[in-house]
């Protein structure tokens, strides 16, 4: 497939995301999927990832900021925005805005995507929107710029 081609696929992926249409998945994502990040196989893992983002931030959207193919790879930097509105991995909902910026890149193979190679994402900043992690006083000191 061409690399513009590739790229289409994974604007597409984005868009399913942000309608919150696990149907459009079968179309894009291949059944013997692999996110090596996120240690998730097949298909309906990638709807069980997503299902529990969306129960967690139903307002959940995701912006392409960059994007890059080369081979059979494209590559994503991405801003997630969202309210932490529903439980998420065990937390009640603060009513918190959240923003995480990160990076994937994705396999093509033959018009699907195989797997996800590499996701780098700002967790660590998640959780700090959400109230979980809290600067100490020596962490004041040292990231005066990270502290409210």
């Amino acid at each position: 497939m061409s690399l513009e081609k590739n790229k289409a696929i994974i604007h597409s992926l984005y868009e399913a995301f942000n309608k919150q249409n696990l149907g459009a998945l079968d179309d894009l994502i291949a059944p013997d999927y692999v996110d090596y990040s996120r240690q998730e196989r097949g298909l309906e893992s990638v709807k069980h990832y997503y299902t529990d983002i969306y129960k967690g931030f139903s307002d959940i959207h995701l912006t392409i900021q960059d994007i890059t193919a080369e081979r059979d790879k494209v590559w994503v930097r991405f801003k997630a925005n969202g309210t932490h509105n529903g439980e998420y991995h065990g937390l009640a909902p603060t009513g918190n805005k959240i923003t995480v910026v990160g990076v994937e890149i994705y396999r093509i193979v033959n018009g699907k995507i195989t797997g996800t190679e590499w996701v780098v994402e700002d967790t660590l900043d998640l959780y700090k929107q959400l109230g979980v992690i809290e600067y100490t006083e020596k962490a004041q000191k040292l990231f005066p710029e990270d502290v409210s």
